[in-house]
């Protein structure tokens, strides 16, 4: 039991550690446009996008069912503890390599591919992934970014008719007025998907360790506060290589475009996170900013910026999933 306890508290701890770590690194995805624009300044927008995240956090909890049971089966998980403390700590490896290097890498596919890759260690086979389940969020992840686009080249594009004939100066300063709104809504829409996942995490190794005992899979009141705290705190700490990747280096914004970048993505994230769909917040965001770019001046677009993403999207979760297998073979050893 001191044993089931000790690994217990270690996957608690390292939870909270990821979802601050992901609070900064995804800080970008609620108020690079706005920053960029001068719609709020960099103090303000982060504090916005930190209450904003905390109370989205505690709004919504279907995503954080979804990451506890679908990926694999928590109530038949062999050495399910060590996987989970794999997984976590190779998750939060990734999103401070790319961090780092001020790459919006998703912290969604690092977590998924790392649960996948720490339960196919401990199974010594695929069979161990509930495959309807990871199939599913597997889909969503890729389809996602796509839909992103699609919403953000159709949002600008109404945008432009119904503004074509109004006063720049004026209509300027009105999308800055109205991307304060935007940069809220974005921010609590990030607190109710990507908070979900560390709330799952926790569950899952509680259902593991028998402290939450049942079948429900919904995380405890003090699940959702410690994990909405630690998104809030790591959202004021501030990303700032990632805010000017996404604000400067996918395109030149400006108030019209952040704006509909900023409604394209948070309508994106409600669906899923309505749907208890897990996504990636920063492959949303960054798709709504390039469909946005793509229907204003598609030569605006930085595109090298776009494909050095992309590269980065498709490479996270098998080399997440291969560091997360590592890591449970070096814990298994020791322990």
């Amino acid at each position: 039991m001191e044993y089931i306890l000790i690994i217990t508290v270690a996957i608690v701890i390292f939870s909270l550690v990821f979802d601050f770590i992901n609070g900064f690194h995804d800080t970008a995805n609620a108020v690079a446009t706005a920053v960029s624009t001068r719609a709020l300044t960099p103090r303000t927008a982060i504090l916005l996008a930190s209450v904003m995240n905390f109370i989205g956090a505690l709004t919504f909890t279907g995503v954080a069912g979804t990451i506890t049971k679908d990926i694999v089966d928590p109530f038949k998980l062999q050495n399910g503890l060590v996987v989970v403390l794999a997984a976590i700590i190779a998750a939060i490896l990734w999103n401070l390599i790319t961090w780092y290097y001020g790459i919006p890498s998703s912290s969604s596919h690092a977590l998924i591919g790392s649960i996948a890759g720490a339960a196919i260690a401990s199974q010594g086979s695929f069979a161990v992934l509930h495959y309807e389940g990871f199939t599913k969020i597997i889909i969503v992840l890729l389809v996602s970014p796509m839909i992103a686009f699609c919403v953000g080249f159709i949002m600008y594009s109404i945008v432009k008719v119904l503004f074509k004939n109004a006063n720049l100066t004026k209509s300027n300063r009105n999308f800055r007025f109205f991307q304060i709104f935007t940069a809220a809504l974005q921010s609590f829409s990030h607190g109710t998907n990507d908070a979900q996942k560390s709330m799952g995490i926790i569950t899952l190794a509680l259902i593991v360790a028998n402290i939450q005992t049942g079948t429900s899979v919904e995380p405890q009141m003090w699940v959702k506060v410690a994990c909405a705290t630690a998104m809030g705190l790591g959202t004021a700490v501030g990303g700032w290589k990632i805010i000017k990747t996404v604000g400067g280096n996918i395109m030149k914004i400006r108030p019209a475009n952040g704006a509909a970048a900023d409604l394209s993505s948070a309508l994106t994230i409600f669906v899923a996170s309505s749907l208890h769909f897990p996504l990636s917040t920063t492959h949303v965001v960054s798709s709504s900013i390039l469909g946005v770019g793509s229907s204003n001046r598609i030569k605006g677009v930085k595109w090298n910026t776009a494909q050095r993403m992309i590269v980065t999207w498709v490479i996270t979760l098998p080399i997440s999933a291969i560091v997360a297998a590592i890591i449970y073979y070096i814990i298994n050893i020791f322990l």
